[in-house]
Order: structure tokens, then C-alpha cells, then sequence
């Protein structure tokens, strides 16, 4: 992940605030605001105190119960006051009962919701909090793993937007001392998986730095050989096509993408 000493940064999300800890430490960025989802009170019961009051020490804002899908919880945030804006390994909170479940995915799955939570997270993350006379840049750090693999976080998520995919580059843990990636409502530390962040940005990729734009990668263009929805092939004849059509994945990642196409034109 490459970070500029000169940006004014704000993380979404950041469980213990162990990452926006790392990130203050040891690349010093010119402003850091960190968020979590939490209150205060579930932070000190979940994961203790530790990383919220060493950022604090170090005069970092910290802010609680951060809501990214919902400006109302922004109230202490100056809009368009930053230059990249980080989500580490998001994922939708589990749900405490059947009844939730039921209420928050009635007529799509969570594959879905991950989406529309991602797709949110730059929506407004580029119209209101990112600077326009910036680099205007979000990035979103994921696994190659289920469920993040099946979210097809490169394409879906800005369709119908003026949002930019510029392409990814590797997470290296080693690069961020004392980040500790945790499971989404549970205090256990979860294994150090490798990592991929996603960079977008309202910007096209030309007026990119040469320093960011170097450490950015982007997946071959797939031609009418391939499964876009697995991002499989070439396929060597119409028989291998077919094998792969009628597999357990393919109709997976292909229900997936209709669940989400569908559920843009209802958004």
C-alpha cells in the first residue's frame, strides 16, 4: 500500500484502531482522522483502549458510531477536507438474530449487501469528504478468499458512476507494526491473509502520481473467450466453455452478479 507523507487521510471502519495506529506511526501522514463503527463502550469492551488512547496521545482525531452509508454521523467531519480515504477489509457486521437477517437482506443476499456497502463507501466517499483539488483517492484493502472474492470488487462497484477503478497493489502487513486484523464482531485476531487494495479515484489514471501510479497493477481485459463473472479463461473450445457454464461456481458468481445487477436498478 503506498502512502503519501503529504496526505490528509481519513480510515473507515477500523475495528480496534489498531491500523489507523500503524498507519500514524510509521507513515506519518500530514492528517489522520481514524473512525470505527462502534461506540466508545463497545470499542473498551471488544478490544480494549489501547490503540484509541495512543492515537490521542499523538493528537490524532478519533471519531465513534462512524457510519460511512450514513452522513448523519458525520457531524465533526470538515466534507472535502481529505485526500485518500481507507477501508481495511470491510465486511457487512453479523447479525444478531434471525429477525435482523430477515429485515436486512428481504429479497437479496449478503453478497449484495457487501456490495452496496462498498459501493456506498465511494460514492460518498468521493462526492463528499474527499478534496476535488486532490488526488481524490479511495482505497479498499480485501482478500483473495470467499466471501471477498465473489464480490467482483474491480467491476461492479461503480457502474453508473464517474468513479474511476485504477487498479490494485499488494497489502504487506510487515509495512504497518502492530495492525492487527480482526474479525468482523469479535475480538480474535485473525489470520494475517494476504491482502490486495483496490485503488479508485474520480481522477483519471493519467493524472496520477508516478510514485502511486508504479506500485498499481490491472488485471488483462477479457476477451468473448472468457467468463467474465469468474474471471476464467481463455476457454480452449466450446466443450471446456461449456463444462465451466454448467459449474457449481460459475452459477454461483452468476447469480451473484444478477442479484447486484438488478439490485442497482432498484437503488
Amino acid at each position: 500500500m503506498y502512502i503519501d507523507p503529504q496526505w490528509r487521510i481519513l480510515t473507515v471502519g477500523d475495528g480496534d484502531l489498531s491500523f489507523s495506529n500503524a498507519l500514524f506511526r510509521h507513515h506519518a501522514p500530514q492528517h489522520l482522522t481514524a473512525t470505527i463503527y462502534d461506540s466508545l463502550n463497545t470499542l473498551q469492551s471488544k478490544y480494549g483502549d489501547d490503540f484509541h488512547q495512543q492515537l490521542l496521545n499523538r493528537h490524532c482525531q478519533v471519531l465513534t458510531e462512524f457510519d460511512i452509508t450514513n452522513p448523519e454521523t458525520w457531524s465533526t467531519v470538515t466534507k472535502h477536507s481529505f485526500d485518500l480515504v481507507i477501508f481495511q477489509f470491510p465486511l457487512v457486521p453479523g447479525f444478531t438474530s434471525k429477525t435482523e437477517f430477515n429485515e436486512k437482506c428481504a429479497g437479496i443476499g449478503i453478497n449484495t449487501l457487501n456490495r452496496r456497502l462498498l459501493r456506498q463507501f465511494l460514492i460518498n466517499a468521493s462526492e463528499q469528504l474527499l478534496d476535488p483539488i486532490g488526488p481524490q483517492l479511495c482505497y479498499i484493502t480485501s482478500k483473495d478468499v470467499k466471501p471477498y472474492s465473489e464480490w467482483n470488487i474491480e467491476h461492479s462497484l461503480i457502474l453508473n458512476t464517474d468513479i474511476n477503478y485504477l487498479g490494485e497493489m499488494n497489502f504487506d502487513i510487515v509495512n504497518f507494526p502492530g495492525y492487527r486484523v480482526r474479525n468482523v464482531d469479535r475480538d480474535k485476531h485473525v489470520k494475517d491473509t494476504k491482502g490486495i487494495t483496490y485503488v479508485w479515484s474520480q481522477r483519471p489514471a493519467n493524472q496520477l502520481t508516478q510514485a502511486l501510479s508504479s506500485q498499481l497493477t490491472q488485471q488483462p481485459i477479457l476477451g468473448d473467450d472468457c467468463c467474465h463473472y469468474c474471471q476464467a479463461g481463455p476457454f480452449t473450445s466450446d466443450q471446456h466453455k461449456q463444462a465451466h457454464e454448467n459449474s457449481r461456481k460459475h452459477l454461483r458468481m452468476k447469480d451473484f452478479e444478477q442479484q447486484w445487477l438488478a439490485d442497482l436498478q432498484t437503488a
